[in-house]
């Protein structure tokens, strides 16, 4: 009986950014999140503080880029302006540069004010959640900005995710790709050029639970898109409800999901996922140690 091989593949990319390029595909790249919303519940001046000590620790663990964001992007949560925006972001994104000159950092937004002074004050990636479709002018600022950007695919803005009707398996993969492709073309018409893009399937964003395990089981369809993908999985709800009824009662949210975050992660991996956005540097320094090593052997 001849035993036919599963493929495990990555592909390869060079992703260029403000000031330095990137390599793509030898190594699963970590994106370490440090959250500066005021959802925290925190006052600001120690939010701000408590951010840039745990964005220092995340580059001083091995996180290879540390997202800033500053605005929280669950349903049901506010929104927040550009102003309120930077107010937060700034000063950290400042600090952490003059603690640790040698890091990369990725700003999360979607206003292309924010993308702007965020360019300016020294990011290098700038992630937006629309995929530049919320804000016209987003296109253009990234583009003149020189930065390397995540587009994401979001299915509906925040307060409207949980008003998207339901999907097929076939659909949710499908309404992703037109998505992304979508943010490609709008990013290619204001003058980016492919070599500066890395697309997000948008985990959770528009997509309800079991819709999220159709797109991850069909993830290695995106490499259809020939751009490196950014899985950000890290514990989301619907891996949380999976492991729900095999756990006890009564665990805090992150430890709840910090297993099911870690099988998410390898799985991902497994099919050519080339950045993870996490919370937990460590655990997912070990878990994709074990997920590339099997993508060495397959390759």
């Amino acid at each position: 009986m001849e035993i036919s091989a599963v493929t495990l593949s990555r592909p390869r990319f060079c992703w260029r950014l403000r000031t330095r390029r990137v390599e793509l595909g030898e190594r699963t790249r970590l994106m370490a999140i440090v959250n500066l919303a005021a959802e925290t519940g925190m006052p600001a001046a120690a939010n701000a503080k408590f951010a840039l000590g745990a964005a220092v620790e995340a580059v001083d663990s091995g996180a290879d880029i540390v997202e800033l964001g500053s605005a929280a992007t669950r349903t049901g949560t506010q929104t927040v302006n550009a102003e309120q925006e930077c107010a937060r972001l700034l000063p950290v994104l400042e600090g952490l540069l003059q603690a640790r000159p040698q890091a990369l950092v990725a700003v999360d937004t979607w206003h292309a004010a924010t993308a702007r002074e965020a360019a300016r004050a020294g990011a290098e990636i700038l992630k937006d959640v629309s995929g530049m479709t919320w804000d016209m002018e987003m296109a253009e600022t990234v583009a003149r900005s020189g930065c390397g950007v995540v587009l994401m695919y979001a299915r509906g803005r925040v307060r409207e995710s949980l008003a998207q009707g339901a999907m097929s398996r076939d659909e949710v993969v499908s309404q992703v790709f037109a998505g992304l492709c979508e943010s490609v073309a709008i990013a290619e018409a204001a003058g980016m050029e492919d070599e500066r893009m890395v697309v997000d399937p948008g985990f959770g964003f528009g997509k309800r639970g079991a819709e999220n395990f159709c797109l991850l089981a069909q993830l290695g369809r995106l490499h259809q898109l020939r751009l490196p993908l950014l899985v950000g999985l890290s514990r989301k709800g619907f891996l949380g409800d999976v492991v729900k009824p095999v756990q006890p009662a009564g665990l805090p949210r992150a430890e709840a999901r910090r297993m099911a975050t870690l099988a998410g992660n390898v799985t991902a991996v497994l099919s050519g996922a080339h950045i993870l956005r996490v919370h937990d540097v460590q655990a997912a320094r070990e878990a994709v140690a074990v997920a590339d090593a099997v993508l060495e052997a397959a390759n």
